[in-house]
């Protein structure tokens, strides 16, 4: 594996060789491996259009391009720390990046809408365990001191990729074919497992091979299915509701059933018994919905702009891209911020700014000066990364070296649940709103007001933290 030594607690020596022993080229592998992902995964949405009619299908069949990625790349998500710890993290990082590069090639070829959706559903294998595993890597390899840093990294394409990718997938659909989209993926993949080769140095396992839960396999995997589709089913645009209620349903059940496993069973494919931990328990709920509602943001805005304010297609990619300046702008202050206030206070302060940030957006309008929506967008940026960073150092803080598997896999899936939600709650929220309101502009703004208030419940969840929450990662001020 890579370097899976334990994460050793603040003190003198640790804090004094952070600077020293960090594994920067780690880090930044395993950041570009989650940007290329990310970046894969919401691209292909402006393409879909120029896919269906060079395939020659009708736009929404075309929609399977992306749902089918997401599902997959969920419904595995859960089973990576279990194949991190019986095949060892250098071995399935190479293994899922040649099959993401491979699969990425086949996508760019790919004759027909049946061959695509087939090489996105080995992609997605590919990067379902490309990354969890990458970020596992890292987390095994930090000290406990150098946490917060590690995160960092590990927190900008999650931000970055989201918000880049519609200006990105514009620009190459218009001046030059959709299958270069996938196409490019290959000269990074070929690069990224060079790097992985030459930094990923193989180690001695210190977690005991568990035998495969298959029964918690088949649960988990069935329950997170059956969210994810009915999360990408009311996003459509004419979602069916008979299905949607039925996946809902079938989520809650199945997602019982697994629960119950996982916690009877001997060697659990999850150990649930990481959410006794408090500070990762927090993460698991209050982390997910803070990602439903800033999730929401990313696909709204051009939606918005173009349907209601009039605006092209590249003016709305453009102006969302102030969300990625916001971003880069506050990145190198976070770290200092949690390190100087902690943990708890940075993330109270940044989530009542946020709730009121949500309500300058729902104030813009048609009408709204060009560089007071940039300024909006880019404070709205600003605390994203803030936010991000504080409950990504968050989630593994307080957690042993041999439980980090499990919370890595466990984290890594709801994140995806949660991004998927968020999504859908925008789409229900602004079908709702546009039946009910006299302007279609007001149903964004309602939208943007009820994301409001479901930030405002991560306030509660931030104000019972303790104040040392974390303590041990951020380090002294």
């Amino acid at each position: 594996m890579i370097g899976l030594g334990r994460l050793t607690p603040v003190g003198g020596r640790a804090r004094r060789s952070e600077g020293a022993d960090f594994p920067y080229a780690l880090a930044l592998l395993g950041a570009g491996a989650m940007f290329m992902e990310i970046l894969d995964a919401t691209i292909v949405v402006t393409a879909l259009p120029a896919i269906a009619d060079d395939l020659g299908v009708a736009p929404l069949a075309a929609s399977v391009v992306v749902t089918s990625y997401l599902i997959t790349l969920a419904v595995l998500i859960p089973l990576s720390g279990w194949v991190a710890d019986r095949f060892g993290v250098r071995r399935v990082f190479l293994t899922a990046g040649l099959v993401f590069t491979i699969a990425s090639a086949g996508c760019a070829f790919a004759p027909d809408l049946t061959t695509l959706v087939v090489m996105r559903v080995i992609q997605a294998a590919g990067g379902a365990m490309m990354v969890p595993v990458g970020r596992l890597g890292v987390l095994r390899t930090v000290q406990r001191a150098q946490l917060v840093r590690a995160i960092a990294y590990l927190t900008w394409p999650a931000l970055i990729a989201p918000v880049v990718a519609p200006v990105i997938g514009g620009l190459i659909v218009t001046h030059a074919h959709w299958r270069v989209i996938f196409a490019i993926n290959i000269p990074i993949g070929i690069v990224g497992l060079a790097a992985a080769v030459a930094w990923c140095r193989p180690a001695p396992s210190s977690v005991g091979r568990r035998r495969l839960d298959v029964a918690g396999v088949v649960w988990t995997t069935s329950a997170v299915a059956a969210a994810m589709f009915a999360a990408q089913e009311v996003a459509a645009d004419d979602p069916r509701w008979p299905v949607v209620i039925g996946g809902a349903i079938a989520a809650a059940v199945l997602g019982v059933i697994a629960v119950r496993r996982l916690l009877s069973a001997p060697e659990p494919l999850l150990d649930l018994g990481v959410l006794r931990v408090p500070s990762f328990a927090s993460v698991v709920g209050y982390g997910t919905v803070y990602r439903m509602a800033i999730s929401a943001v990313p696909f709204l805005l051009p939606l918005m702009f173009q349907l209601q304010f009039g605006w092209s297609a590249v003016a709305a990619g453009t102006m969302v891209t102030a969300l990625f300046a916001g971003n880069v702008v506050i990145k190198p202050l976070t770290t200092g911020l949690m390190r100087r206030w902690g943990i708890r206070t940075v993330l109270v302060v940044d989530l009542l700014a946020s709730v009121m940030a949500f309500g300058a957006l729902a104030m813009l309008g048609p009408n709204t000066a060009g560089v007071v929506i940039a300024v909006v967008l880019v404070i709205s940026g600003a605390l994203r990364s803030i936010g991000f960073s504080a409950y990504n150092t968050l989630a593994f803080a307080d957690v042993d070296a041999a439980e980090l598997g499990d919370a890595n896999a466990l984290h890594a899936a709801v994140q995806e649940l949660g991004s998927a939600f968020g999504v859908a709650l925008g789409a229900v929220a602004v079908s709702l709103f546009a039946s009910i309101t006299v302007l279609p502009a007001e149903a964004y703004s309602a939208t943007y007001l009820v994301l409001g208030v479901v930030m405002a419940t991560c306030v509660l969840g931030a104000l019972r933290l303790p104040r040392t929450a974390g303590a041990q990662a951020v380090g002294p001020g």
